[in-house]
């Protein structure tokens, strides 16, 4: 399923907090995407629209950005800390921070003893996500932990505190696996409103088409050979893919290559024709062309933006 493994995390801000009650934490860093697993004692995640969340040691919350929310020991508990954007913190009147600091490696709060340990991992920039995945979640994801039968809350909990050479490389694909695992395990609860394009895996037919485009986007695909591939008349297919997953194949196609071109982009000092034969298009005026009717941006102007220069 190439747009849950999509997401790659490139130097993701990552840290144990570690506190006791009361404590409340508002976060405003109007980050894309931020995965918080708890590992000890209880907390209630609390979206501004909607009903709070309680958490117990296991479960997890992915919060999609840029809306704001909070983290707390109880819903009643006052804001102690805002976090803005870059991660910098604050008191609620604007003031440094004085009783909290950093207690160890990736480690802040009070104490490392303290009843509540929480791993936060946040992917800072949007290029990092499929905008395709960012669009079907709701403002908070909930997967609890007998949902998600997987180790792997409890092997970033004990690498995160580590500094050896290459540690954040290994926390960074720690941070994507556990995002993938958890979505996965959301995806399939019934009460999840999975998106049609995840929904469509399922089936024989489109699955397997969507497959072969996501597997190999460079290739001259046209309706009849990704028909034939399939396994049903051009037709069949056409019809069942519309009605599955919302749009025609070769409009997906299109879709899938332009986002794929824009990660390129952002993340490879690849040339635009490079990146154009990368994702399917004959030359770099092609790829400009589709590039800027579908983002309104230049493929040059996206890179500049995107890289900050």
């Amino acid at each position: 399923m190439n747009l849950l493994d999509g997401p790659r995390a490139r130097g993701a801000f990552l840290l144990r907090a570690v506190l006791d009650p009361p404590w409340s934490l508002r976060i405003q860093d109007r980050a894309p995407l931020t995965l918080m697993a708890l590992v000890r004692g209880s907390a209630w995640a609390v979206p501004d629209a909607g009903d709070p969340v309680r958490l117990e040691p296991g479960d997890i919350v992915i919060a999609r950005g840029p809306d704001a929310y909070t983290v707390a020991d109880d819903p009643g508990t006052p804001w102690q800390v805002v976090v803005h954007p870059g991660q910098g913190c604050s008191a609620p009147s604007g003031e440094p921070l004085r009783e909290l600091t950093d207690v160890g490696v990736r480690t802040w709060g009070t104490d490392l003893d303290a009843s509540m340990n929480m791993l936060i991992g946040t992917y800072q920039v949007t290029g990092e996500i499929s905008s395709r995945l960012l669009a079907a979640l709701p403002a908070l994801v909930v997967t609890r932990r007998d949902s998600l039968d997987s180790p792997l809350v409890e092997l970033l909990a004990a690498e995160i505190g580590k500094d050896s050479p290459g540690q954040e490389a290994v926390l960074d694909r720690l941070l994507d696996l556990l995002l993938i695992a958890s979505l996965r395990a959301w995806f399939a609860s019934p009460d999840a409103r999975a998106p049609a394009w995840y929904q469509a895996h399922r089936d024989p037919v489109v699955g397997r088409a969507l497959q072969l485009l996501h597997h190999d986007p460079a290739f001259p695909w046209t309706v009849e050979s990704l028909a034939t591939r399939s396994g049903v008349s051009r037709a069949g297919l056409a019809r069942r893919f519309t009605e599955l997953v919302g749009e025609p194949p070769m409009k997906y196609l299109t879709g899938w290559r332009l986002a794929m071109a824009a990660d390129l982009l952002r993340e490879s000092d690849a040339t635009i024709a490079s990146v154009a034969h990368q994702v399917g298009y004959g030359s770099a005026f092609a790829l400009s062309n589709a590039f800027k009717r579908q983002f309104d941006v230049s493929p040059q102007e996206h890179r500049r933006v995107e890289s900050g220069v």
